[in-house]
C-alpha cells in the first residue's frame, strides 16, 4: 500500500509533528507500507508571520491536485490544516476521495496567545475542516473527549512512540550544575508557557534545551536559568538521563513527545493536569501532575527512575503504526473509492 502524507510541517522544523511522521514512516515500511510526503519542500515558500521557522507553501490547488494524482496513492492522510492541507482536502472532496486527518496542535489556543482571536471561531473552522474526512486521529483520550464536546466526529486513537534504545537511564552523567537538576526541553516560544517553569522557586538548577523566537528575551529576563540552546540527539539523550526531574509547563500541547523521551531516560515528569501529561502520568506512575507546578516538581524527586522507565516502555512506534493503519483501513472500507 502507498500512503501520501500531506503536511505543512516539515524539515527544517524540529517539532513533534515532524518527528512523528519520520518515525511512523520507518515503522510502516517494516510492514510493507510505503509513505510519500507532500511538503513545503516541493514549493517556493514564505515564513509564517511571528513563527518564521514555519514555511508556508506558495502554490495553487490545481498544482497540488496534479501532484496528488501523479503520486497515485492508495490513501491520503492530511496531517496539518495549513495551505497544503487545505488544498489537498479540497481536491479529495472534489473527486470524492476518502481521506483521514490528524489533530496535532491546539491551534485556537496557539492563535489566542498571539492575537485577540476568540477560540470558538477557530474551533468552528477546525471542526469543519476535520469532520469532512473519514476519521481524525488524536493522540490522547482527554483530547478526544474535549474535541467530542466541541462537535468533532469520527475521532480515532493514535498514540506515539519512543526510541527506548536511544533514550535510556544508563546515559546518566554527573552534570556540572547545582543539584537537583530540573530540565525542560522544547521550542522556546510563547505557546510553551515557559515562564511557568522559569519563575518557580526550586532548589538546584533549571535547564532549558531548545531554540525559538523567545530565547534571547527569556535568557535576558532569567539570568539564573541555564539556556543550553539546541542540542544534537545524543547530547539531548544524555541530558534527559542526567536530569533529576523533567518539567513540562505547556498547557497547549496535544501529547508531548518529550515527556515519554524523559520517562524512557528514567527521569520523572512534573506537569500541569492538562491534555498530554494527564494521559501519560496522570495516574502518578512516573510523574506528578498538579496545578501547583512547583509542588509537582518537588514531589517528582521522590519517584524512582525505574518507575519512570517502565511507564515509557508502554509506548512504541510499532503500536503507533498499527493504530494509524487501523484508521486508514477503516476509512477505505467505510467509503468506496470513486
Amino acid at each position: 500500500m502507498r500512503i501520501l502524507m500531506v503536511t505543512d510541517a516539515w524539515r527544517p522544523q524540529v517539532n513533534g509533528v515532524v518527528h512523528t511522521l519520520e518515525r511512523l514512516s520507518e515503522a510502516l515500511l517494516g510492514s510493507g507500507v510505503e509513505t510519500q510526503f507532500l511538503t513545503p519542500a516541493h514549493f517556493r515558500t514564505l515564513p509564517l508571520p511571528t513563527y518564521p521557522d514555519i514555511r508556508l507553501a506558495l502554490t495553487t490547488p490545481r498544482h497540488v491536485a496534479r501532484l496528488i494524482d501523479g503520486a497515485a496513492p492508495d490513501h491520503i492522510h492530511i496531517v496539518t490544516e495549513g495551505p497544503l492541507g487545505l488544498m489537498a482536502r479540497r481536491h479529495c472532496l472534489a473527486v470524492r476521495r476518502p481521506f483521514t486527518t490528524s489533530y496535532h496542535t491546539r491551534f485556537p489556543e496557539y492563535l489566542r496567545a498571539r492575537l485577540p482571536m476568540p477560540e470558538d471561531w477557530t474551533y468552528r473552522w477546525l471542526r469543519n475542516f476535520h469532520n469532512a474526512g473519514q476519521g481524525t486521529l488524536v493522540a490522547t483520550q482527554s483530547l478526544a473527549r474535549d474535541l467530542t464536546a466541541r462537535g468533532f466526529t469520527r475521532l480515532k486513537p493514535w498514540t506515539r512512540g519512543v526510541d527506548t534504545g536511544l533514550f535510556r537511564p544508563d546515559r546518566r552523567q554527573d552534570l556540572d550544575f547545582p543539584k537537583p537538576v530540573f530540565l525542560c526541553v522544547g521550542r522556546v516560544a510563547v505557546e510553551k508557557n515557559l515562564p511557568a517553569f522559569l519563575e518557580l522557586d526550586l532548589p538546584g538548577s533549571k535547564l532549558v534545551v531548545g531554540d525559538g523566537p523567545e530565547l534571547e528575551k527569556l535568557r535576558s529576563k532569567y539570568p539564573q536559568v541555564f539556556f543550553l540552546g539546541h542540542k544534537p540527539t545524543d547530547d539531548l539523550a544524555n541530558l534527559y538521563a542526567s536530569a533529576d526531574v523533567f518539567v513540562f509547563p505547556s498547557r497547549t500541547d496535544t501529547f508531548g513527545n518529550v515527556i515519554i523521551e524523559a520517562l524512557a531516560s528514567g527521569t520523572p515528569v512534573a506537569a500541569f493536569p492538562v491534555t498530554g501529561p494527564i494521559d501519560i502520568v496522570g495516574d502518578g506512575d512516573g510523574g506528578i501532575v498538579s496545578e501547583d507546578l512547583r509542588q509537582a516538581a518537588l514531589s517528582a524527586l521522590g519517584i524512582s527512575r525505574e518507575q519512570a522507565r517502565a511507564k515509557a516502555l508502554r509506548y512504541s512506534w510499532s503500536s503507533c503504526a498499527e493504530m494509524f493503519m487501523d484508521a486508514v483501513r477503516s476509512a477505505l472500507t467505510d467509503t468506496p473509492r470513486p
